[in-house]
């Protein structure tokens, strides 16, 4: 899985103000920024990008995948 085809899976499920992700096809990090995180604890958000993944975590085209996730207020204030 190349870094262009994650985010365009992430995208097409989750709208994002900001996203980057580093990586080397199996491992990757990403910062994730969206008004859907506003009111939801870091878990909730996590599952909500999960969920954007569907079976590619299952089947191992995405093997790990560590996020910073942020709303927009937060990721404003972080800059």
């Amino acid at each position: 899985m190349t870094s262009d085809e994650l985010k365009s899976l992430i995208l097409a499920g989750l709208p994002c103000e900001h996203i980057e992700l580093t990586g080397d096809g199996r491992h990757w990090y990403a910062t994730i920024v969206s008004a859907e995180f506003d009111g939801l604890r870091p878990i909730a958000r996590h599952q909500r990008v999960y969920a954007t993944l569907g079976s590619k975590m299952h089947t191992d085209e995405v093997h790990a995948l560590s996020m910073k996730t942020f709303t927009p207020a937060e990721w404003a204030a972080q800059r």
